[in-house]
C-alpha cells in the first residue's frame, strides 16, 4: 500500500472519528450494558482492529488477538460459562449482545515482560472499545472469574501461552430519554510530581 493511502472499505465511522476528534470521541464514550440486535459486520470491524492495533507496543510484538463470536457461538459459551460452575445448561450472559470480542493475550517470547504484553492487549481492547463507540456501536467490557476457567479457554482454543483478558460486548445502541453521563474525573486527584529527596 502507498503512503498515504487508507484501506479500501473504510467505515463511515472511522471518517466521524477523524472529524470530531480523539479528545470529544473520549470525552463522550461510555458504557452500555443494554444494546439492540444490530451489530458491526466482519469488514466494519476488522477496519477498526486496524487503527486498534496501532496503540504503544514494546518491541512490535504484537501479543494479542481477538474471537469474533456471534450467533451459535455465543451458546458454545454460555455452555462453557455452566460447566464452569458444574452446570449443565447455557448461562445466557453472553447473549446480552449479538457480537462478543474475546480480547486474548498472545504472549511472546521475548525480553518484554509479561505484564507489559497484557497493557498492550488490553490497550488494543479499550482503543476498539473507543472507535466502535464513536461508530455508533454500544459497547460493554466484561471480565470476571470466568476468563480463567479452562473449560471457558478450551471453549476459545486458546494456546499454552495465552490468556482471556475480557470480552467487548457489542451491538446497536438503544434509543434512549436521558444519554447516561459518568462523573467527570478530576484529574488533578491523579496526576501528581515525583516526590523530593
Amino acid at each position: 500500500m502507498s503512503a498515504g493511502l487508507e484501506p479500501a472499505g473504510l467505515s463511515a465511522g472511522i471518517e466521524a472519528v477523524h472529524a470530531r476528534g480523539a479528545l470529544e470521541a473520549a470525552l463522550a464514550r461510555r458504557s452500555w450494558s443494554k444494546v439492540t440486535d444490530d451489530a458491526p459486520t466482519h469488514g466494519e470491524l476488522l477496519t477498526l482492529v486496524s487503527a486498534a492495533g496501532r496503540v504503544a507496543d514494546h518491541s512490535s510484538l504484537r501479543p494479542w488477538r481477538l474471537i469474533e463470536l456471534r450467533g451459535a457461538d455465543r451458546e458454545a459459551l454460555g455452555r462453557a460459562i455452566d460447566k464452569s460452575n458444574g452446570d449443565h445448561g447455557i448461562s445466557s450472559k453472553p447473549l446480552r449482545a449479538p457480537l462478543l470480542i474475546a480480547v486474548v493475550v498472545s504472549y511472546r517470547k521475548s525480553k518484554v515482560p509479561h505484564w507489559e504484553q497484557e497493557a498492550v492487549a488490553s490497550g488494543v481492547a479499550h482503543m476498539l472499545s473507543l472507535l466502535l463507540d464513536e461508530a455508533g456501536w454500544g459497547v460493554l467490557w466484561r471480565t470476571g472469574d470466568y476468563t480463567r476457567s479452562k473449560a471457558v479457554a478450551k471453549a476459545h482454543g486458546l494456546g499454552k501461552n495465552e490468556k482471556l483478558l475480557g470480552w467487548l460486548y457489542v451491538g446497536g445502541k438503544p434509543v434512549q430519554k436521558r444519554n447516561g453521563r459518568r462523573k467527570a474525573v478530576d484529574a488533578r486527584r491523579h496526576v501528581s510530581r515525583m516526590p523530593r529527596a
